[in-house]
């Protein structure tokens, strides 16, 4: 598809979504990660300049092949391979994985990248942690980033929600892209996924802390997006009515609010302006001008629903966290969504939830993680041990074999852990905080940085 070419109408929409299937033998995998940088010695965040900072991050990571893109005169993203590594508003390093074939290579790939953004840190007194939000710095002392969008973006998100800068600026994600084969995979996989997603958040809750004290959740990344933007985020109950599928997701993504347009290296503020407008060549912004198919993608990417859908489903429910888990939670949804058994088997769990089962577990799971009372009964940390179980048995039917002769399986031992336990990340590091730490934050950034 020709993105530079003006969109003809809805339908253009449409197809453009639906051009992502794909068949089973070309489905990849794609993971991303984000994590915060700071000063070894003051545990200050990185400034943009300076040293320790984050341009002299990426231009040190340079080394390794990254190929630099720049905006005005920074640099503001490294591409190499089909990867990318980008700045989040608050300086987070985000790497964007390039597609790949299993989880192996997927590992494999972020333990390379994060030994390379280590060796960088280290020459320059830096380090990075992967929580899922901020536990110590407040939201007026985190810098902000030289990004055009985020200039337009830090202006609006006060107007639609009381935590959307807190979202921008202080928290940190992990999570993987997955291919559908048409639509009706797509809807299998999206109502499925989406439903289980608080799962996911329970089984990587990682974020305790806010301003340096307990923030009264477990998660409280995931809390900080119910307050963010109810135009754009949550649980999105239409995915589960009747006749859902790329039409009506276009529908959706239609009637939410534009952020901007991106014009000759430079975004154009498009806050709160109707993409349906923009079709009719009505667009404020840009009167008389219709949108390109990039201009629809670029839409896209400012919907930040549980799930959201591109030309593939990503799955956004989960925490950063530490090596282990970031590989953890590509295997976890690979097992239940690439296999056909494992997929019929979760969607079997799930199927008979009503709207408020749903909805009751995403406002609850960010303060209760595994302790949340399941729909079917029992704790949520009993459905979770049954997804684990679904998910480990669709990653042994792929039979995608590593170097060391497993499957991939052996991603998944990170959570079988907690799920065994009882005890989430998030109340690890709580106990530490109460106990040994002696109601400090401080530890955590000797003790977990990467």
């Amino acid at each position: 598809m020709d993105k530079t070419a003006p969109v003809g109408g809805k339908e253009d929409l449409i197809a453009y979504l639906a051009a992502g299937g794909k068949p089973r033998e070309n489905w990849l995998i794609g993971t991303e990660h984000e994590k915060f940088g700071f000063d070894v010695k003051t545990l200050k965040p990185l400034a943009y300049d300076g040293v320790p900072g984050i341009r002299a991050m990426m231009e040190g990571l340079r080394r390794f092949g990254w190929e630099p893109v720049y905006e005005g005169e920074n640099v503001i993203a490294l591409t190499q391979d089909g990867a990318s590594i980008s700045l989040e508003p608050g300086g987070q390093l985000e790497l964007s994985g390039a597609p790949l074939k299993n989880v192996h290579q997927t590992c494999d790939e972020v333990n390379a990248h994060l030994e390379q953004v280590r060796t960088v840190a280290e020459e320059i007194g830096a380090a990075f942690l992967g929580l899922g939000f901020q536990p110590k710095w407040r939201l007026e002392e985190t810098p902000v980033m030289p990004k055009g969008r985020y200039r337009i973006m830090r202006a609006y998100m006060p107007t639609r929600g009381g935590k959307g800068l807190d979202m921008m600026f202080r928290s940190c994600t992990v999570q993987v892209n997955l291919d559908f084969a048409d639509e009706a995979d797509m809807v299998r996989k999206f109502r499925t996924s989406l439903a289980l997603q608080p799962v996911a958040t329970a089984l990587f809750a990682n974020s305790p802390f806010v301003d340096g004290r307990p923030a009264g959740a477990l998660s409280y990344r995931s809390l900080v997006w119910e307050d963010t933007d109810p135009d754009r985020c949550g649980m999105l109950p239409f995915v589960f009515e009747d006749g859902f599928g790329f039409e009506r997701y276009v529908d959706y993504a239609l009637d939410v609010p534009m952020y901007f347009v991106y014009r000759d290296g430079r975004y154009i503020d498009a806050s709160g302006q109707s993409f349906r407008d923009f079709l009719a060549g009505k667009l404020p912004a840009l009167p008389g001008e219709k949108p390109t198919l990039k201009d629809w993608d670029d839409h896209l990417t400012t919907l930040f629903p549980e799930v959201r859908m591109k030309q593939f489903l990503e799955m956004r429910g989960a925490d950063s966290g530490p090596w282990r888990r970031l590989c953890a939670l590509p295997a976890f949804w690979v097992g239940l969504l690439y296999d056909d058994q494992a997929l019929d088997e979760a969607w079997d769990l799930v199927r008979h939830w009503s709207l408020e089962d749903r909805l009751r577990l995403r406002r609850e799971v960010p303060l209760q993680a595994l302790n949340t009372p399941a729909p079917d009964g029992g704790s949520l940390r009993d459905l979770a041990r049954r997804v684990l179980e679904i998910s480990l048995g669709g990653l042994r039917r792929r039979r995608q074999v590593g170097g060391c002769g497993n499957d991939e399986g052996l991603f998944l031992e990170a959570l079988r852990t907690i799920v065994d336990t009882g005890k989430t990340p998030a109340e690890h590091l709580l106990e530490l905080y109460h106990g040994r730490w002696g109601g400090s934050v401080d530890p955590v950034f000797r003790e977990f940085a990467y």
